[in-house]
């Protein structure tokens, strides 16, 4: 008889596990389940890269759905009123980017996000990492300020 209470217990234990398992790798279209965009991450700094290892190129959309702050690595000093700033994200043909600034005196603040294309709203997409670049304009002079990553 304990011969079988032992096996009962290892196939509750298997039966439990794969639930778990199961459980952890459903996927969702539901855009809400993204992370929630917060202001009350601390700055970090990303690295100034010399311009070699730029990404593909992003043009910022307002539109993107389920937008999530993410981090940028490294930027580049375009010109003076003008960053790019390197990141991770999805395929640029389902994925985009958008980028708000805050500018003080010492530092450019960049809380970059990204979320799905609004036309790719509804559309299987695969999950690859694309190394991408995004131009983002100041509105005066970089000059010496610190270049901060809002998340």
């Amino acid at each position: 008889m304990d011969r079988n209470r032992g096996a009962r217990t290892s196939a509750l234990v298997v039966a439990l596990l794969a639930a778990i398992a199961v459980a952890g790798c459903g996927a969702s279209d539901d855009d809400s389940a993204a992370p929630p965009t917060s202001g009350t991450a601390t700055p970090s700094t990303p690295t100034e890269n010399s311009g070699q290892n730029q990404g593909r190129p992003f043009t910022a959309d307002p539109t993107i759905v389920g937008a999530h702050s993410i981090p940028f690595t490294s930027w580049t000093r375009v010109s003076e009123d003008r960053i790019a700033v390197d990141f991770q994200t999805g395929a640029p043909e389902c994925y985009g980017v958008d980028a708000e600034v805050t500018e003080t005196s010492k530092t450019v603040v960049v809380e970059l996000r990204s979320g799905k294309r609004a036309d790719a709203v509804g559309k299987m997409c695969t999950m690859v990492a694309v190394f991408g670049t995004l131009e983002v304009p100041l509105k005066t002079s970089l000059g010496d300020r610190l270049v901060l990553s809002a998340a």
